[in-house]
């Protein structure tokens, strides 16, 4: 049984935002294989076999999975980015489950490290952050005070949510929020 996963340059912490989690007894739908851990996030395609919990992360990182099931795992690839890291992020990675579809942002020509949801409390740590969130808001034509209240609301497990990446490029940290 594997314990170390694989390396996801654009999800660096699978475990740790609940897109991978651990499970000892479950065989991956792709390879057969029991390798202790099972991709947990959202699964597209246009097979009507219910994939969530069914395929190891091995089977995501090599691509065999997205190739078998002609498979993505992720929603949307925001910003100009070139088509080979889209694929990496659609086919190659471990989206994350949002509210709505799920949205992976981009800087600097390149798709972000999602870092995993967050409320208030954790993005206090990150003003950078806290910034692209209140220029979302303000897309909105919300009022100074409706947005300080709505980043105050912020709640990892509950909504509304907000979803943190990183820039692999300068390190800025980039966020968007989601709510039903």
């Amino acid at each position: 049984m594997s314990t170390a996963l694989p390396v996801f340059p654009y999800h660096p912490d699978p475990l740790a935002t609940g897109s991978v989690a651990p499970d000892p007894h479950t065989a991956c739908a792709c390879c057969g294989r029991v390798r202790g851990h099972v991709y947990a996030g959202p699964v597209y395609t246009a097979s009507d076999e219910d994939l969530r919990g069914r395929l190891c992360p091995w089977c995501i990182a090599d691509g065999s999975a997205a190739e078998r099931y002609d498979a993505s795992f992720c929603g949307v690839v925001a910003g100009d980015v070139p088509e080979a890291v889209r694929t990496a992020v659609d086919r190659r990675t471990p989206g994350f489950t949002a509210w709505q579809e799920s949205v992976w942002l981009s800087h600097c020509g390149d798709a972000a490290a999602f870092l995993g949801p967050v409320g208030s409390a954790e993005l206090a740590a990150y003003p950078d952050a806290l910034d692209a969130l209140r220029r979302e808001a303000v897309a909105w034509q919300w009022s100074a005070d409706e947005i300080e209240r709505y980043l105050g609301s912020f709640d990892r497990e509950g909504q509304p949510t907000a979803y943190l990446f990183r820039c692999r490029v300068c390190d800025a940290h980039l966020a968007y929020s989601d709510f039903t």
